[in-house]
C-alpha cells in the first residue's frame, strides 16, 4: 500500500517524496558549494550535513558554514547568498555584522547568521560566526562530478565539544565509532 501525500502542493507517493527531498536537498548543497568555490571563498560544511557526510546517518534541514572571518569574504559569502535566492533572516548586512559580531553574540546571543529560500523553507544556510575557519582543516569530498569541502574529523569534533548541545553530544560520540 502507498500513502499519497502532498507537498509544496504537488501530491506525491511517499517514496517518491522521500527520494525528491533527498535529491533537492542534495542539488541544493552542490549549488551553495559551487556558488562559494566561484566566488573563491574558503569554506567548511559543519553541522548536521559534515557529519553525514563524514559517514554518520543523520538528517538535518539546513546547511551550515563556516568561512575566514574577513570583510571581503563576508561580503562575498553574503552576495552569493543572495545571488541563489537566498535572504537575510536578520535584517543585517556583511559590513554590519563583521563590525558589530561580539555585540551580536554576546548581547544577542546570536550564533548564526541564517539564509532562507522565501519560497523553499528547505533552502536554509547559516553560517556560523562564533568560529572562524581559518586554521582549521578542510576534508574535501567529492559529490557526483563537484568536489565539496567539509570541516575535518577531529576540527568538527572539536567544533561539536564546545557546542555541547545534545544532538553535538551524539554526533561526536557517533564520529568517534568511525
Amino acid at each position: 500500500m502507498r500513502f499519497i501525500v502532498s507537498f509544496n502542493g504537488t501530491v506525491v507517493y511517499c517514496f517518491e517524496l522521500i527520494v525528491y527531498m533527498v535529491y533537492t536537498y542534495f542539488m541544493f548543497i552542490l549549488k551553495v558549494c559551487e556558488s562559494l568555490s566561484n566566488a573563491k571563498i574558503k569554506y567548511a560544511i559543519v553541522g548536521g550535513y559534515a557529519v553525514a557526510l563524514h559517514g554518520v546517518v543523520r538528517g538535518t534541514v539546513d546547511v551550515d558554514l563556516l568561512i575566514e572571518w574577513q570583510i571581503d569574504q563576508l561580503i562575498a559569502f553574503e552576495q552569493c547568498m543572495n545571488e541563489l535566492g537566498l535572504i537575510s533572516k536578520l535584517p543585517i548586512d556583511a559590513e554590519q555584522l563583521y563590525h558589530f559580531k561580539d555585540d551580536y553574540i554576546k548581547n544577542r546571543n546570536l550564533l548564526a547568521w541564517n539564509f532562507y529560500h522565501p519560497k523553499d523553507m528547505t533552502q536554509q544556510v547559516d553560517l556560523i560566526i562564533n568560529h572562524d575557519l581559518g586554521a582549521n582543516k578542510i576534508t574535501e569530498k567529492w559529490v557526483g562530478n563537484q568536489v565539496i569541502n567539509i570541516l575535518n574529523k577531529n576540527d568538527l569534533i572539536i567544533m561539536k565539544q564546545q557546542a555541547g548541545r545534545p544532538q553535538d553530544i551524539e554526533d561526536i560520540k557517533s564520529l568517534k565509532q568511525l
